[in-house]
């Protein structure tokens, strides 16, 4: 069975765990989210679980952090509305929006014009498979790409807003176990999307914005050898392939 696509990626080092770029360690220092309104879809488990801990690390020296928590199904469209309603009406705003839930869902829609006003970002986990053309595996691979439309959407309709796509890598979650055969290899540390996500929305990457980008690139090498090329060709998008 042939996989379309699987070639298509940046020439960059292929990073498994944190390196230097993306280490959080300077964002815990300078406490980087405090004061930040930062709601994370799908936090019961895996990467949302992780990147909810992180950012309890981050503002652990700020005084009185609070936490609000929804368990929900976010393909509910009345309780993601709730949801988003009742975190603006506790907190008046939204900064960051972390949507982990495996696809775009009503919680990402309503939250969106929340993060106008203060210029926020968002960052949609997807998967590289939007990037790839697998036999008997159109839905998953469509409704992928489809995600990765939708923050290039987010970038045009609402401007002062800075949306990412970000692939996790393959890492050992429930998810990748109850999706997966037995013995599917998990290369990436959960870590890694982590400090991915962390270092996307801290505004160091604002270039990669409405773009997809995998945590298992070298972001570093990717500022440094692509950026420039990226910008200028408009690539990272989602378009035709024309004849040249």
């Amino acid at each position: 069975m042939s996989i379309i696509g699987l070639d298509e990626n940046l020439k960059v080092t292929t990073r498994h765990d944190v390196y230097p770029t993306v280490d959080p360690e300077d964002l815990y220092n300078a406490q980087t989210y405090a004061g930040n309104i930062v709601p994370i879809a799908g936090a019961s488990r895996g990467i949302g679980l992780e990147t909810a801990l992180h950012k309890g690390v981050i503002i652990r020296e700020a005084p009185g952090p609070q936490v609000l928590t929804f368990p929900t199904d976010a393909r509910n469209v009345k309780k993601a509305e709730e949801a988003v309603a009742a975190t603006v009406a506790q907190f008046g705003r939204l900064d960051v929006l972390v949507a982990n839930a495996g696809t775009v869902r009503p919680t990402d829609a309503f939250a969106v014009p929340e993060l106008v006003k203060p210029k926020g970002r968002i960052v949609i986990v997807t998967s590289a498979a939007a990037q790839y053309r697998v036999p008997l595996a159109s839905a998953y691979c469509t409704s992928k790409h489809a995600v990765d439309c939708f923050a290039e959407f987010v970038a045009i309709e609402y401007p002062s807003i800075k949306s990412f796509c970000m692939h996790p890598g393959v890492v050992d979650t429930e998810l990748l176990a109850e999706s997966s055969p037995p013995g599917f290899p998990a290369e990436d540390s959960v870590a890694l999307p982590v400090a991915t996500i962390l270092y996307l929305t801290s505004g160091k990457a604002d270039y990669l914005s409405s773009r997809f980008v995998s945590t298992t690139w070298d972001l570093g090498e990717v500022e440094r050898n692509w950026k420039e090329k990226i910008i200028a060709q408009h690539s990272l998008v989602n378009k035709f392939s024309l004849p040249q």
